[in-house]
């Protein structure tokens, strides 16, 4: 993490927009994760979980205490899985009549339409979805700046409140993420495209690697680890969040498959009228789409890549990065490949632009090797 967003992380605790104390219901990644960054801005969590082992985990990390007959939560955070997250919405509005209550479930509208069914009043209830996780789950895997910089998208209805929107609102600023308002559809449709078929098609492509041979698996570098990163996911989880919005999420599934059949077709015959124009369109369309994604924190923002080779040598990033700051060249982002038997591994540092040439001119300067930029020609 950069130095600014550090300032970024701990700046909540100086002055917390979240008072009183907080519930928060399901002890995994999300919620011990909401735990840590509430206690480090001073704010009193109240853990509960179904299962005791995971409940006494993340206590013992420090994601918050037990629950206590005395509790008046003014805010309840829901972080279970989705099936089961309108019965323990549902509950937890019933148990505490003055809290507001939001949830962070991945899906938004089928929670909201169950409720609806039942008939419960929906006035305090909020829900919300941070854009934040990592392939490992469970307390054990909580960190207090997961949600730094990532969006947080907050569903309100007409029978929300301003002050009850200004409380969900204000938990996302405290954890550092940015504030995103959309109506449930909004938010499925959203998500659909930009993560729940990703994990379908990291995980497919993922499931090719089984049985390649095992010379073909020592040439991987870091396009296929890229790209099947998310593979890692917990099928348990996402059979659920895919289930509850498979609508959304097979209208991008089948256009995509009518691209990928496009592709086959004019790869059986290459040599074909058009064959490598359809190819090259094909490529060039994903350079426009790569070009809208927002970079840091959400910014639309390009950077430029600056890889530097490293020695398989213990302190060689810890010096890359102290050497970077004496150059004043903030890292935006990085990404790390060791191939198997090198004595030396590529570190791709995403960089502003303006400091590429300030970067590879000093770092040569101090002895590093410059593999390459995303300039060069």
């Amino acid at each position: 993490m950069t130095d600014s967003a550090l300032t970024r992380a701990s700046a909540t605790s100086v002055a917390a927009r979240t008072t009183g104390t907080v519930r928060v219901v399901g002890a995994g990644l999300l919620g011990a994760s909401v735990g840590h960054a509430l206690r480090a801005a001073g704010v009193d969590v109240v853990l509960d979980d179904t299962s005791p082992a995971q409940l006494r985990l993340a206590i013992d990390y420090g994601a918050g205490r037990a629950a206590r007959d005395d509790d008046r939560p003014t805010l309840v955070v829901v972080a279970v899985p989705p099936d089961v997250t309108a019965d323990v919405v549902a509950r937890e509005l019933a148990a505490h009549p003055g809290a507001v209550v939001t949830d962070v479930a991945s899906v938004k509208l089928e929670p909201y339409l169950a409720l609806r069914r039942r008939g419960v009043d929906l006035t305090r209830y909020i829900g919300s979805h941070p854009l934040a996780g990592r392939e490992r789950g469970g307390a054990i895997a909580a960190r207090s700046d997961l949600f730094v910089g990532r969006p947080w998208v907050v569903c309100r209805d007409e029978e929300t409140s301003r002050e009850d929107l200004a409380l969900v609102e204000g938990l996302a600023l405290d954890l550092g993420a940015t504030p995103v308002e959309m109506t449930p559809e909004e938010h499925d449709r959203s998500v659909a495209v930009v993560s729940h078929v990703p994990q379908i098609v990291a995980s497919v492509l993922a499931a090719r690697l089984r049985e390649a041979p095992d010379a073909a698996l020592g040439l991987a570098g870091q396009g296929v680890r890229d790209t099947t990163r998310i593979a890692a996911s917990a099928p348990e989880l996402w059979v659920q969040i895919l289930g509850a919005n498979a609508g959304p999420v097979v209208d991008v599934l089948d256009a995509l498959a009518g691209d990928l059949r496009g592709v086959t077709e004019a790869l059986r015959a290459p040599d074909a009228a058009g064959s490598r124009r359809a190819v090259a369109d094909t490529i060039r369309r994903g350079n426009e789409g790569v070009e809208r994604l927002p970079g840091k924190h959400g910014q639309n923002r390009r950077f430029e890549q600056v890889v530097v080779m490293v020695d398989d040598r213990p302190g060689q990033l810890g010096r890359l990065f102290g050497e970077l700051g004496e150059l004043e060249v903030n890292v935006e982002d990085l990404r790390l490949e060791h191939s198997p038997g090198a004595q030396f591994g590529l570190a791709e540092i995403s960089v502003v632009p303006s400091a590429v040439g300030r970067a590879v001119e000093g770092l040569t300067e101090r002895g590093w090797r410059i593999a390459s930029t995303s300039n060069d020609g």
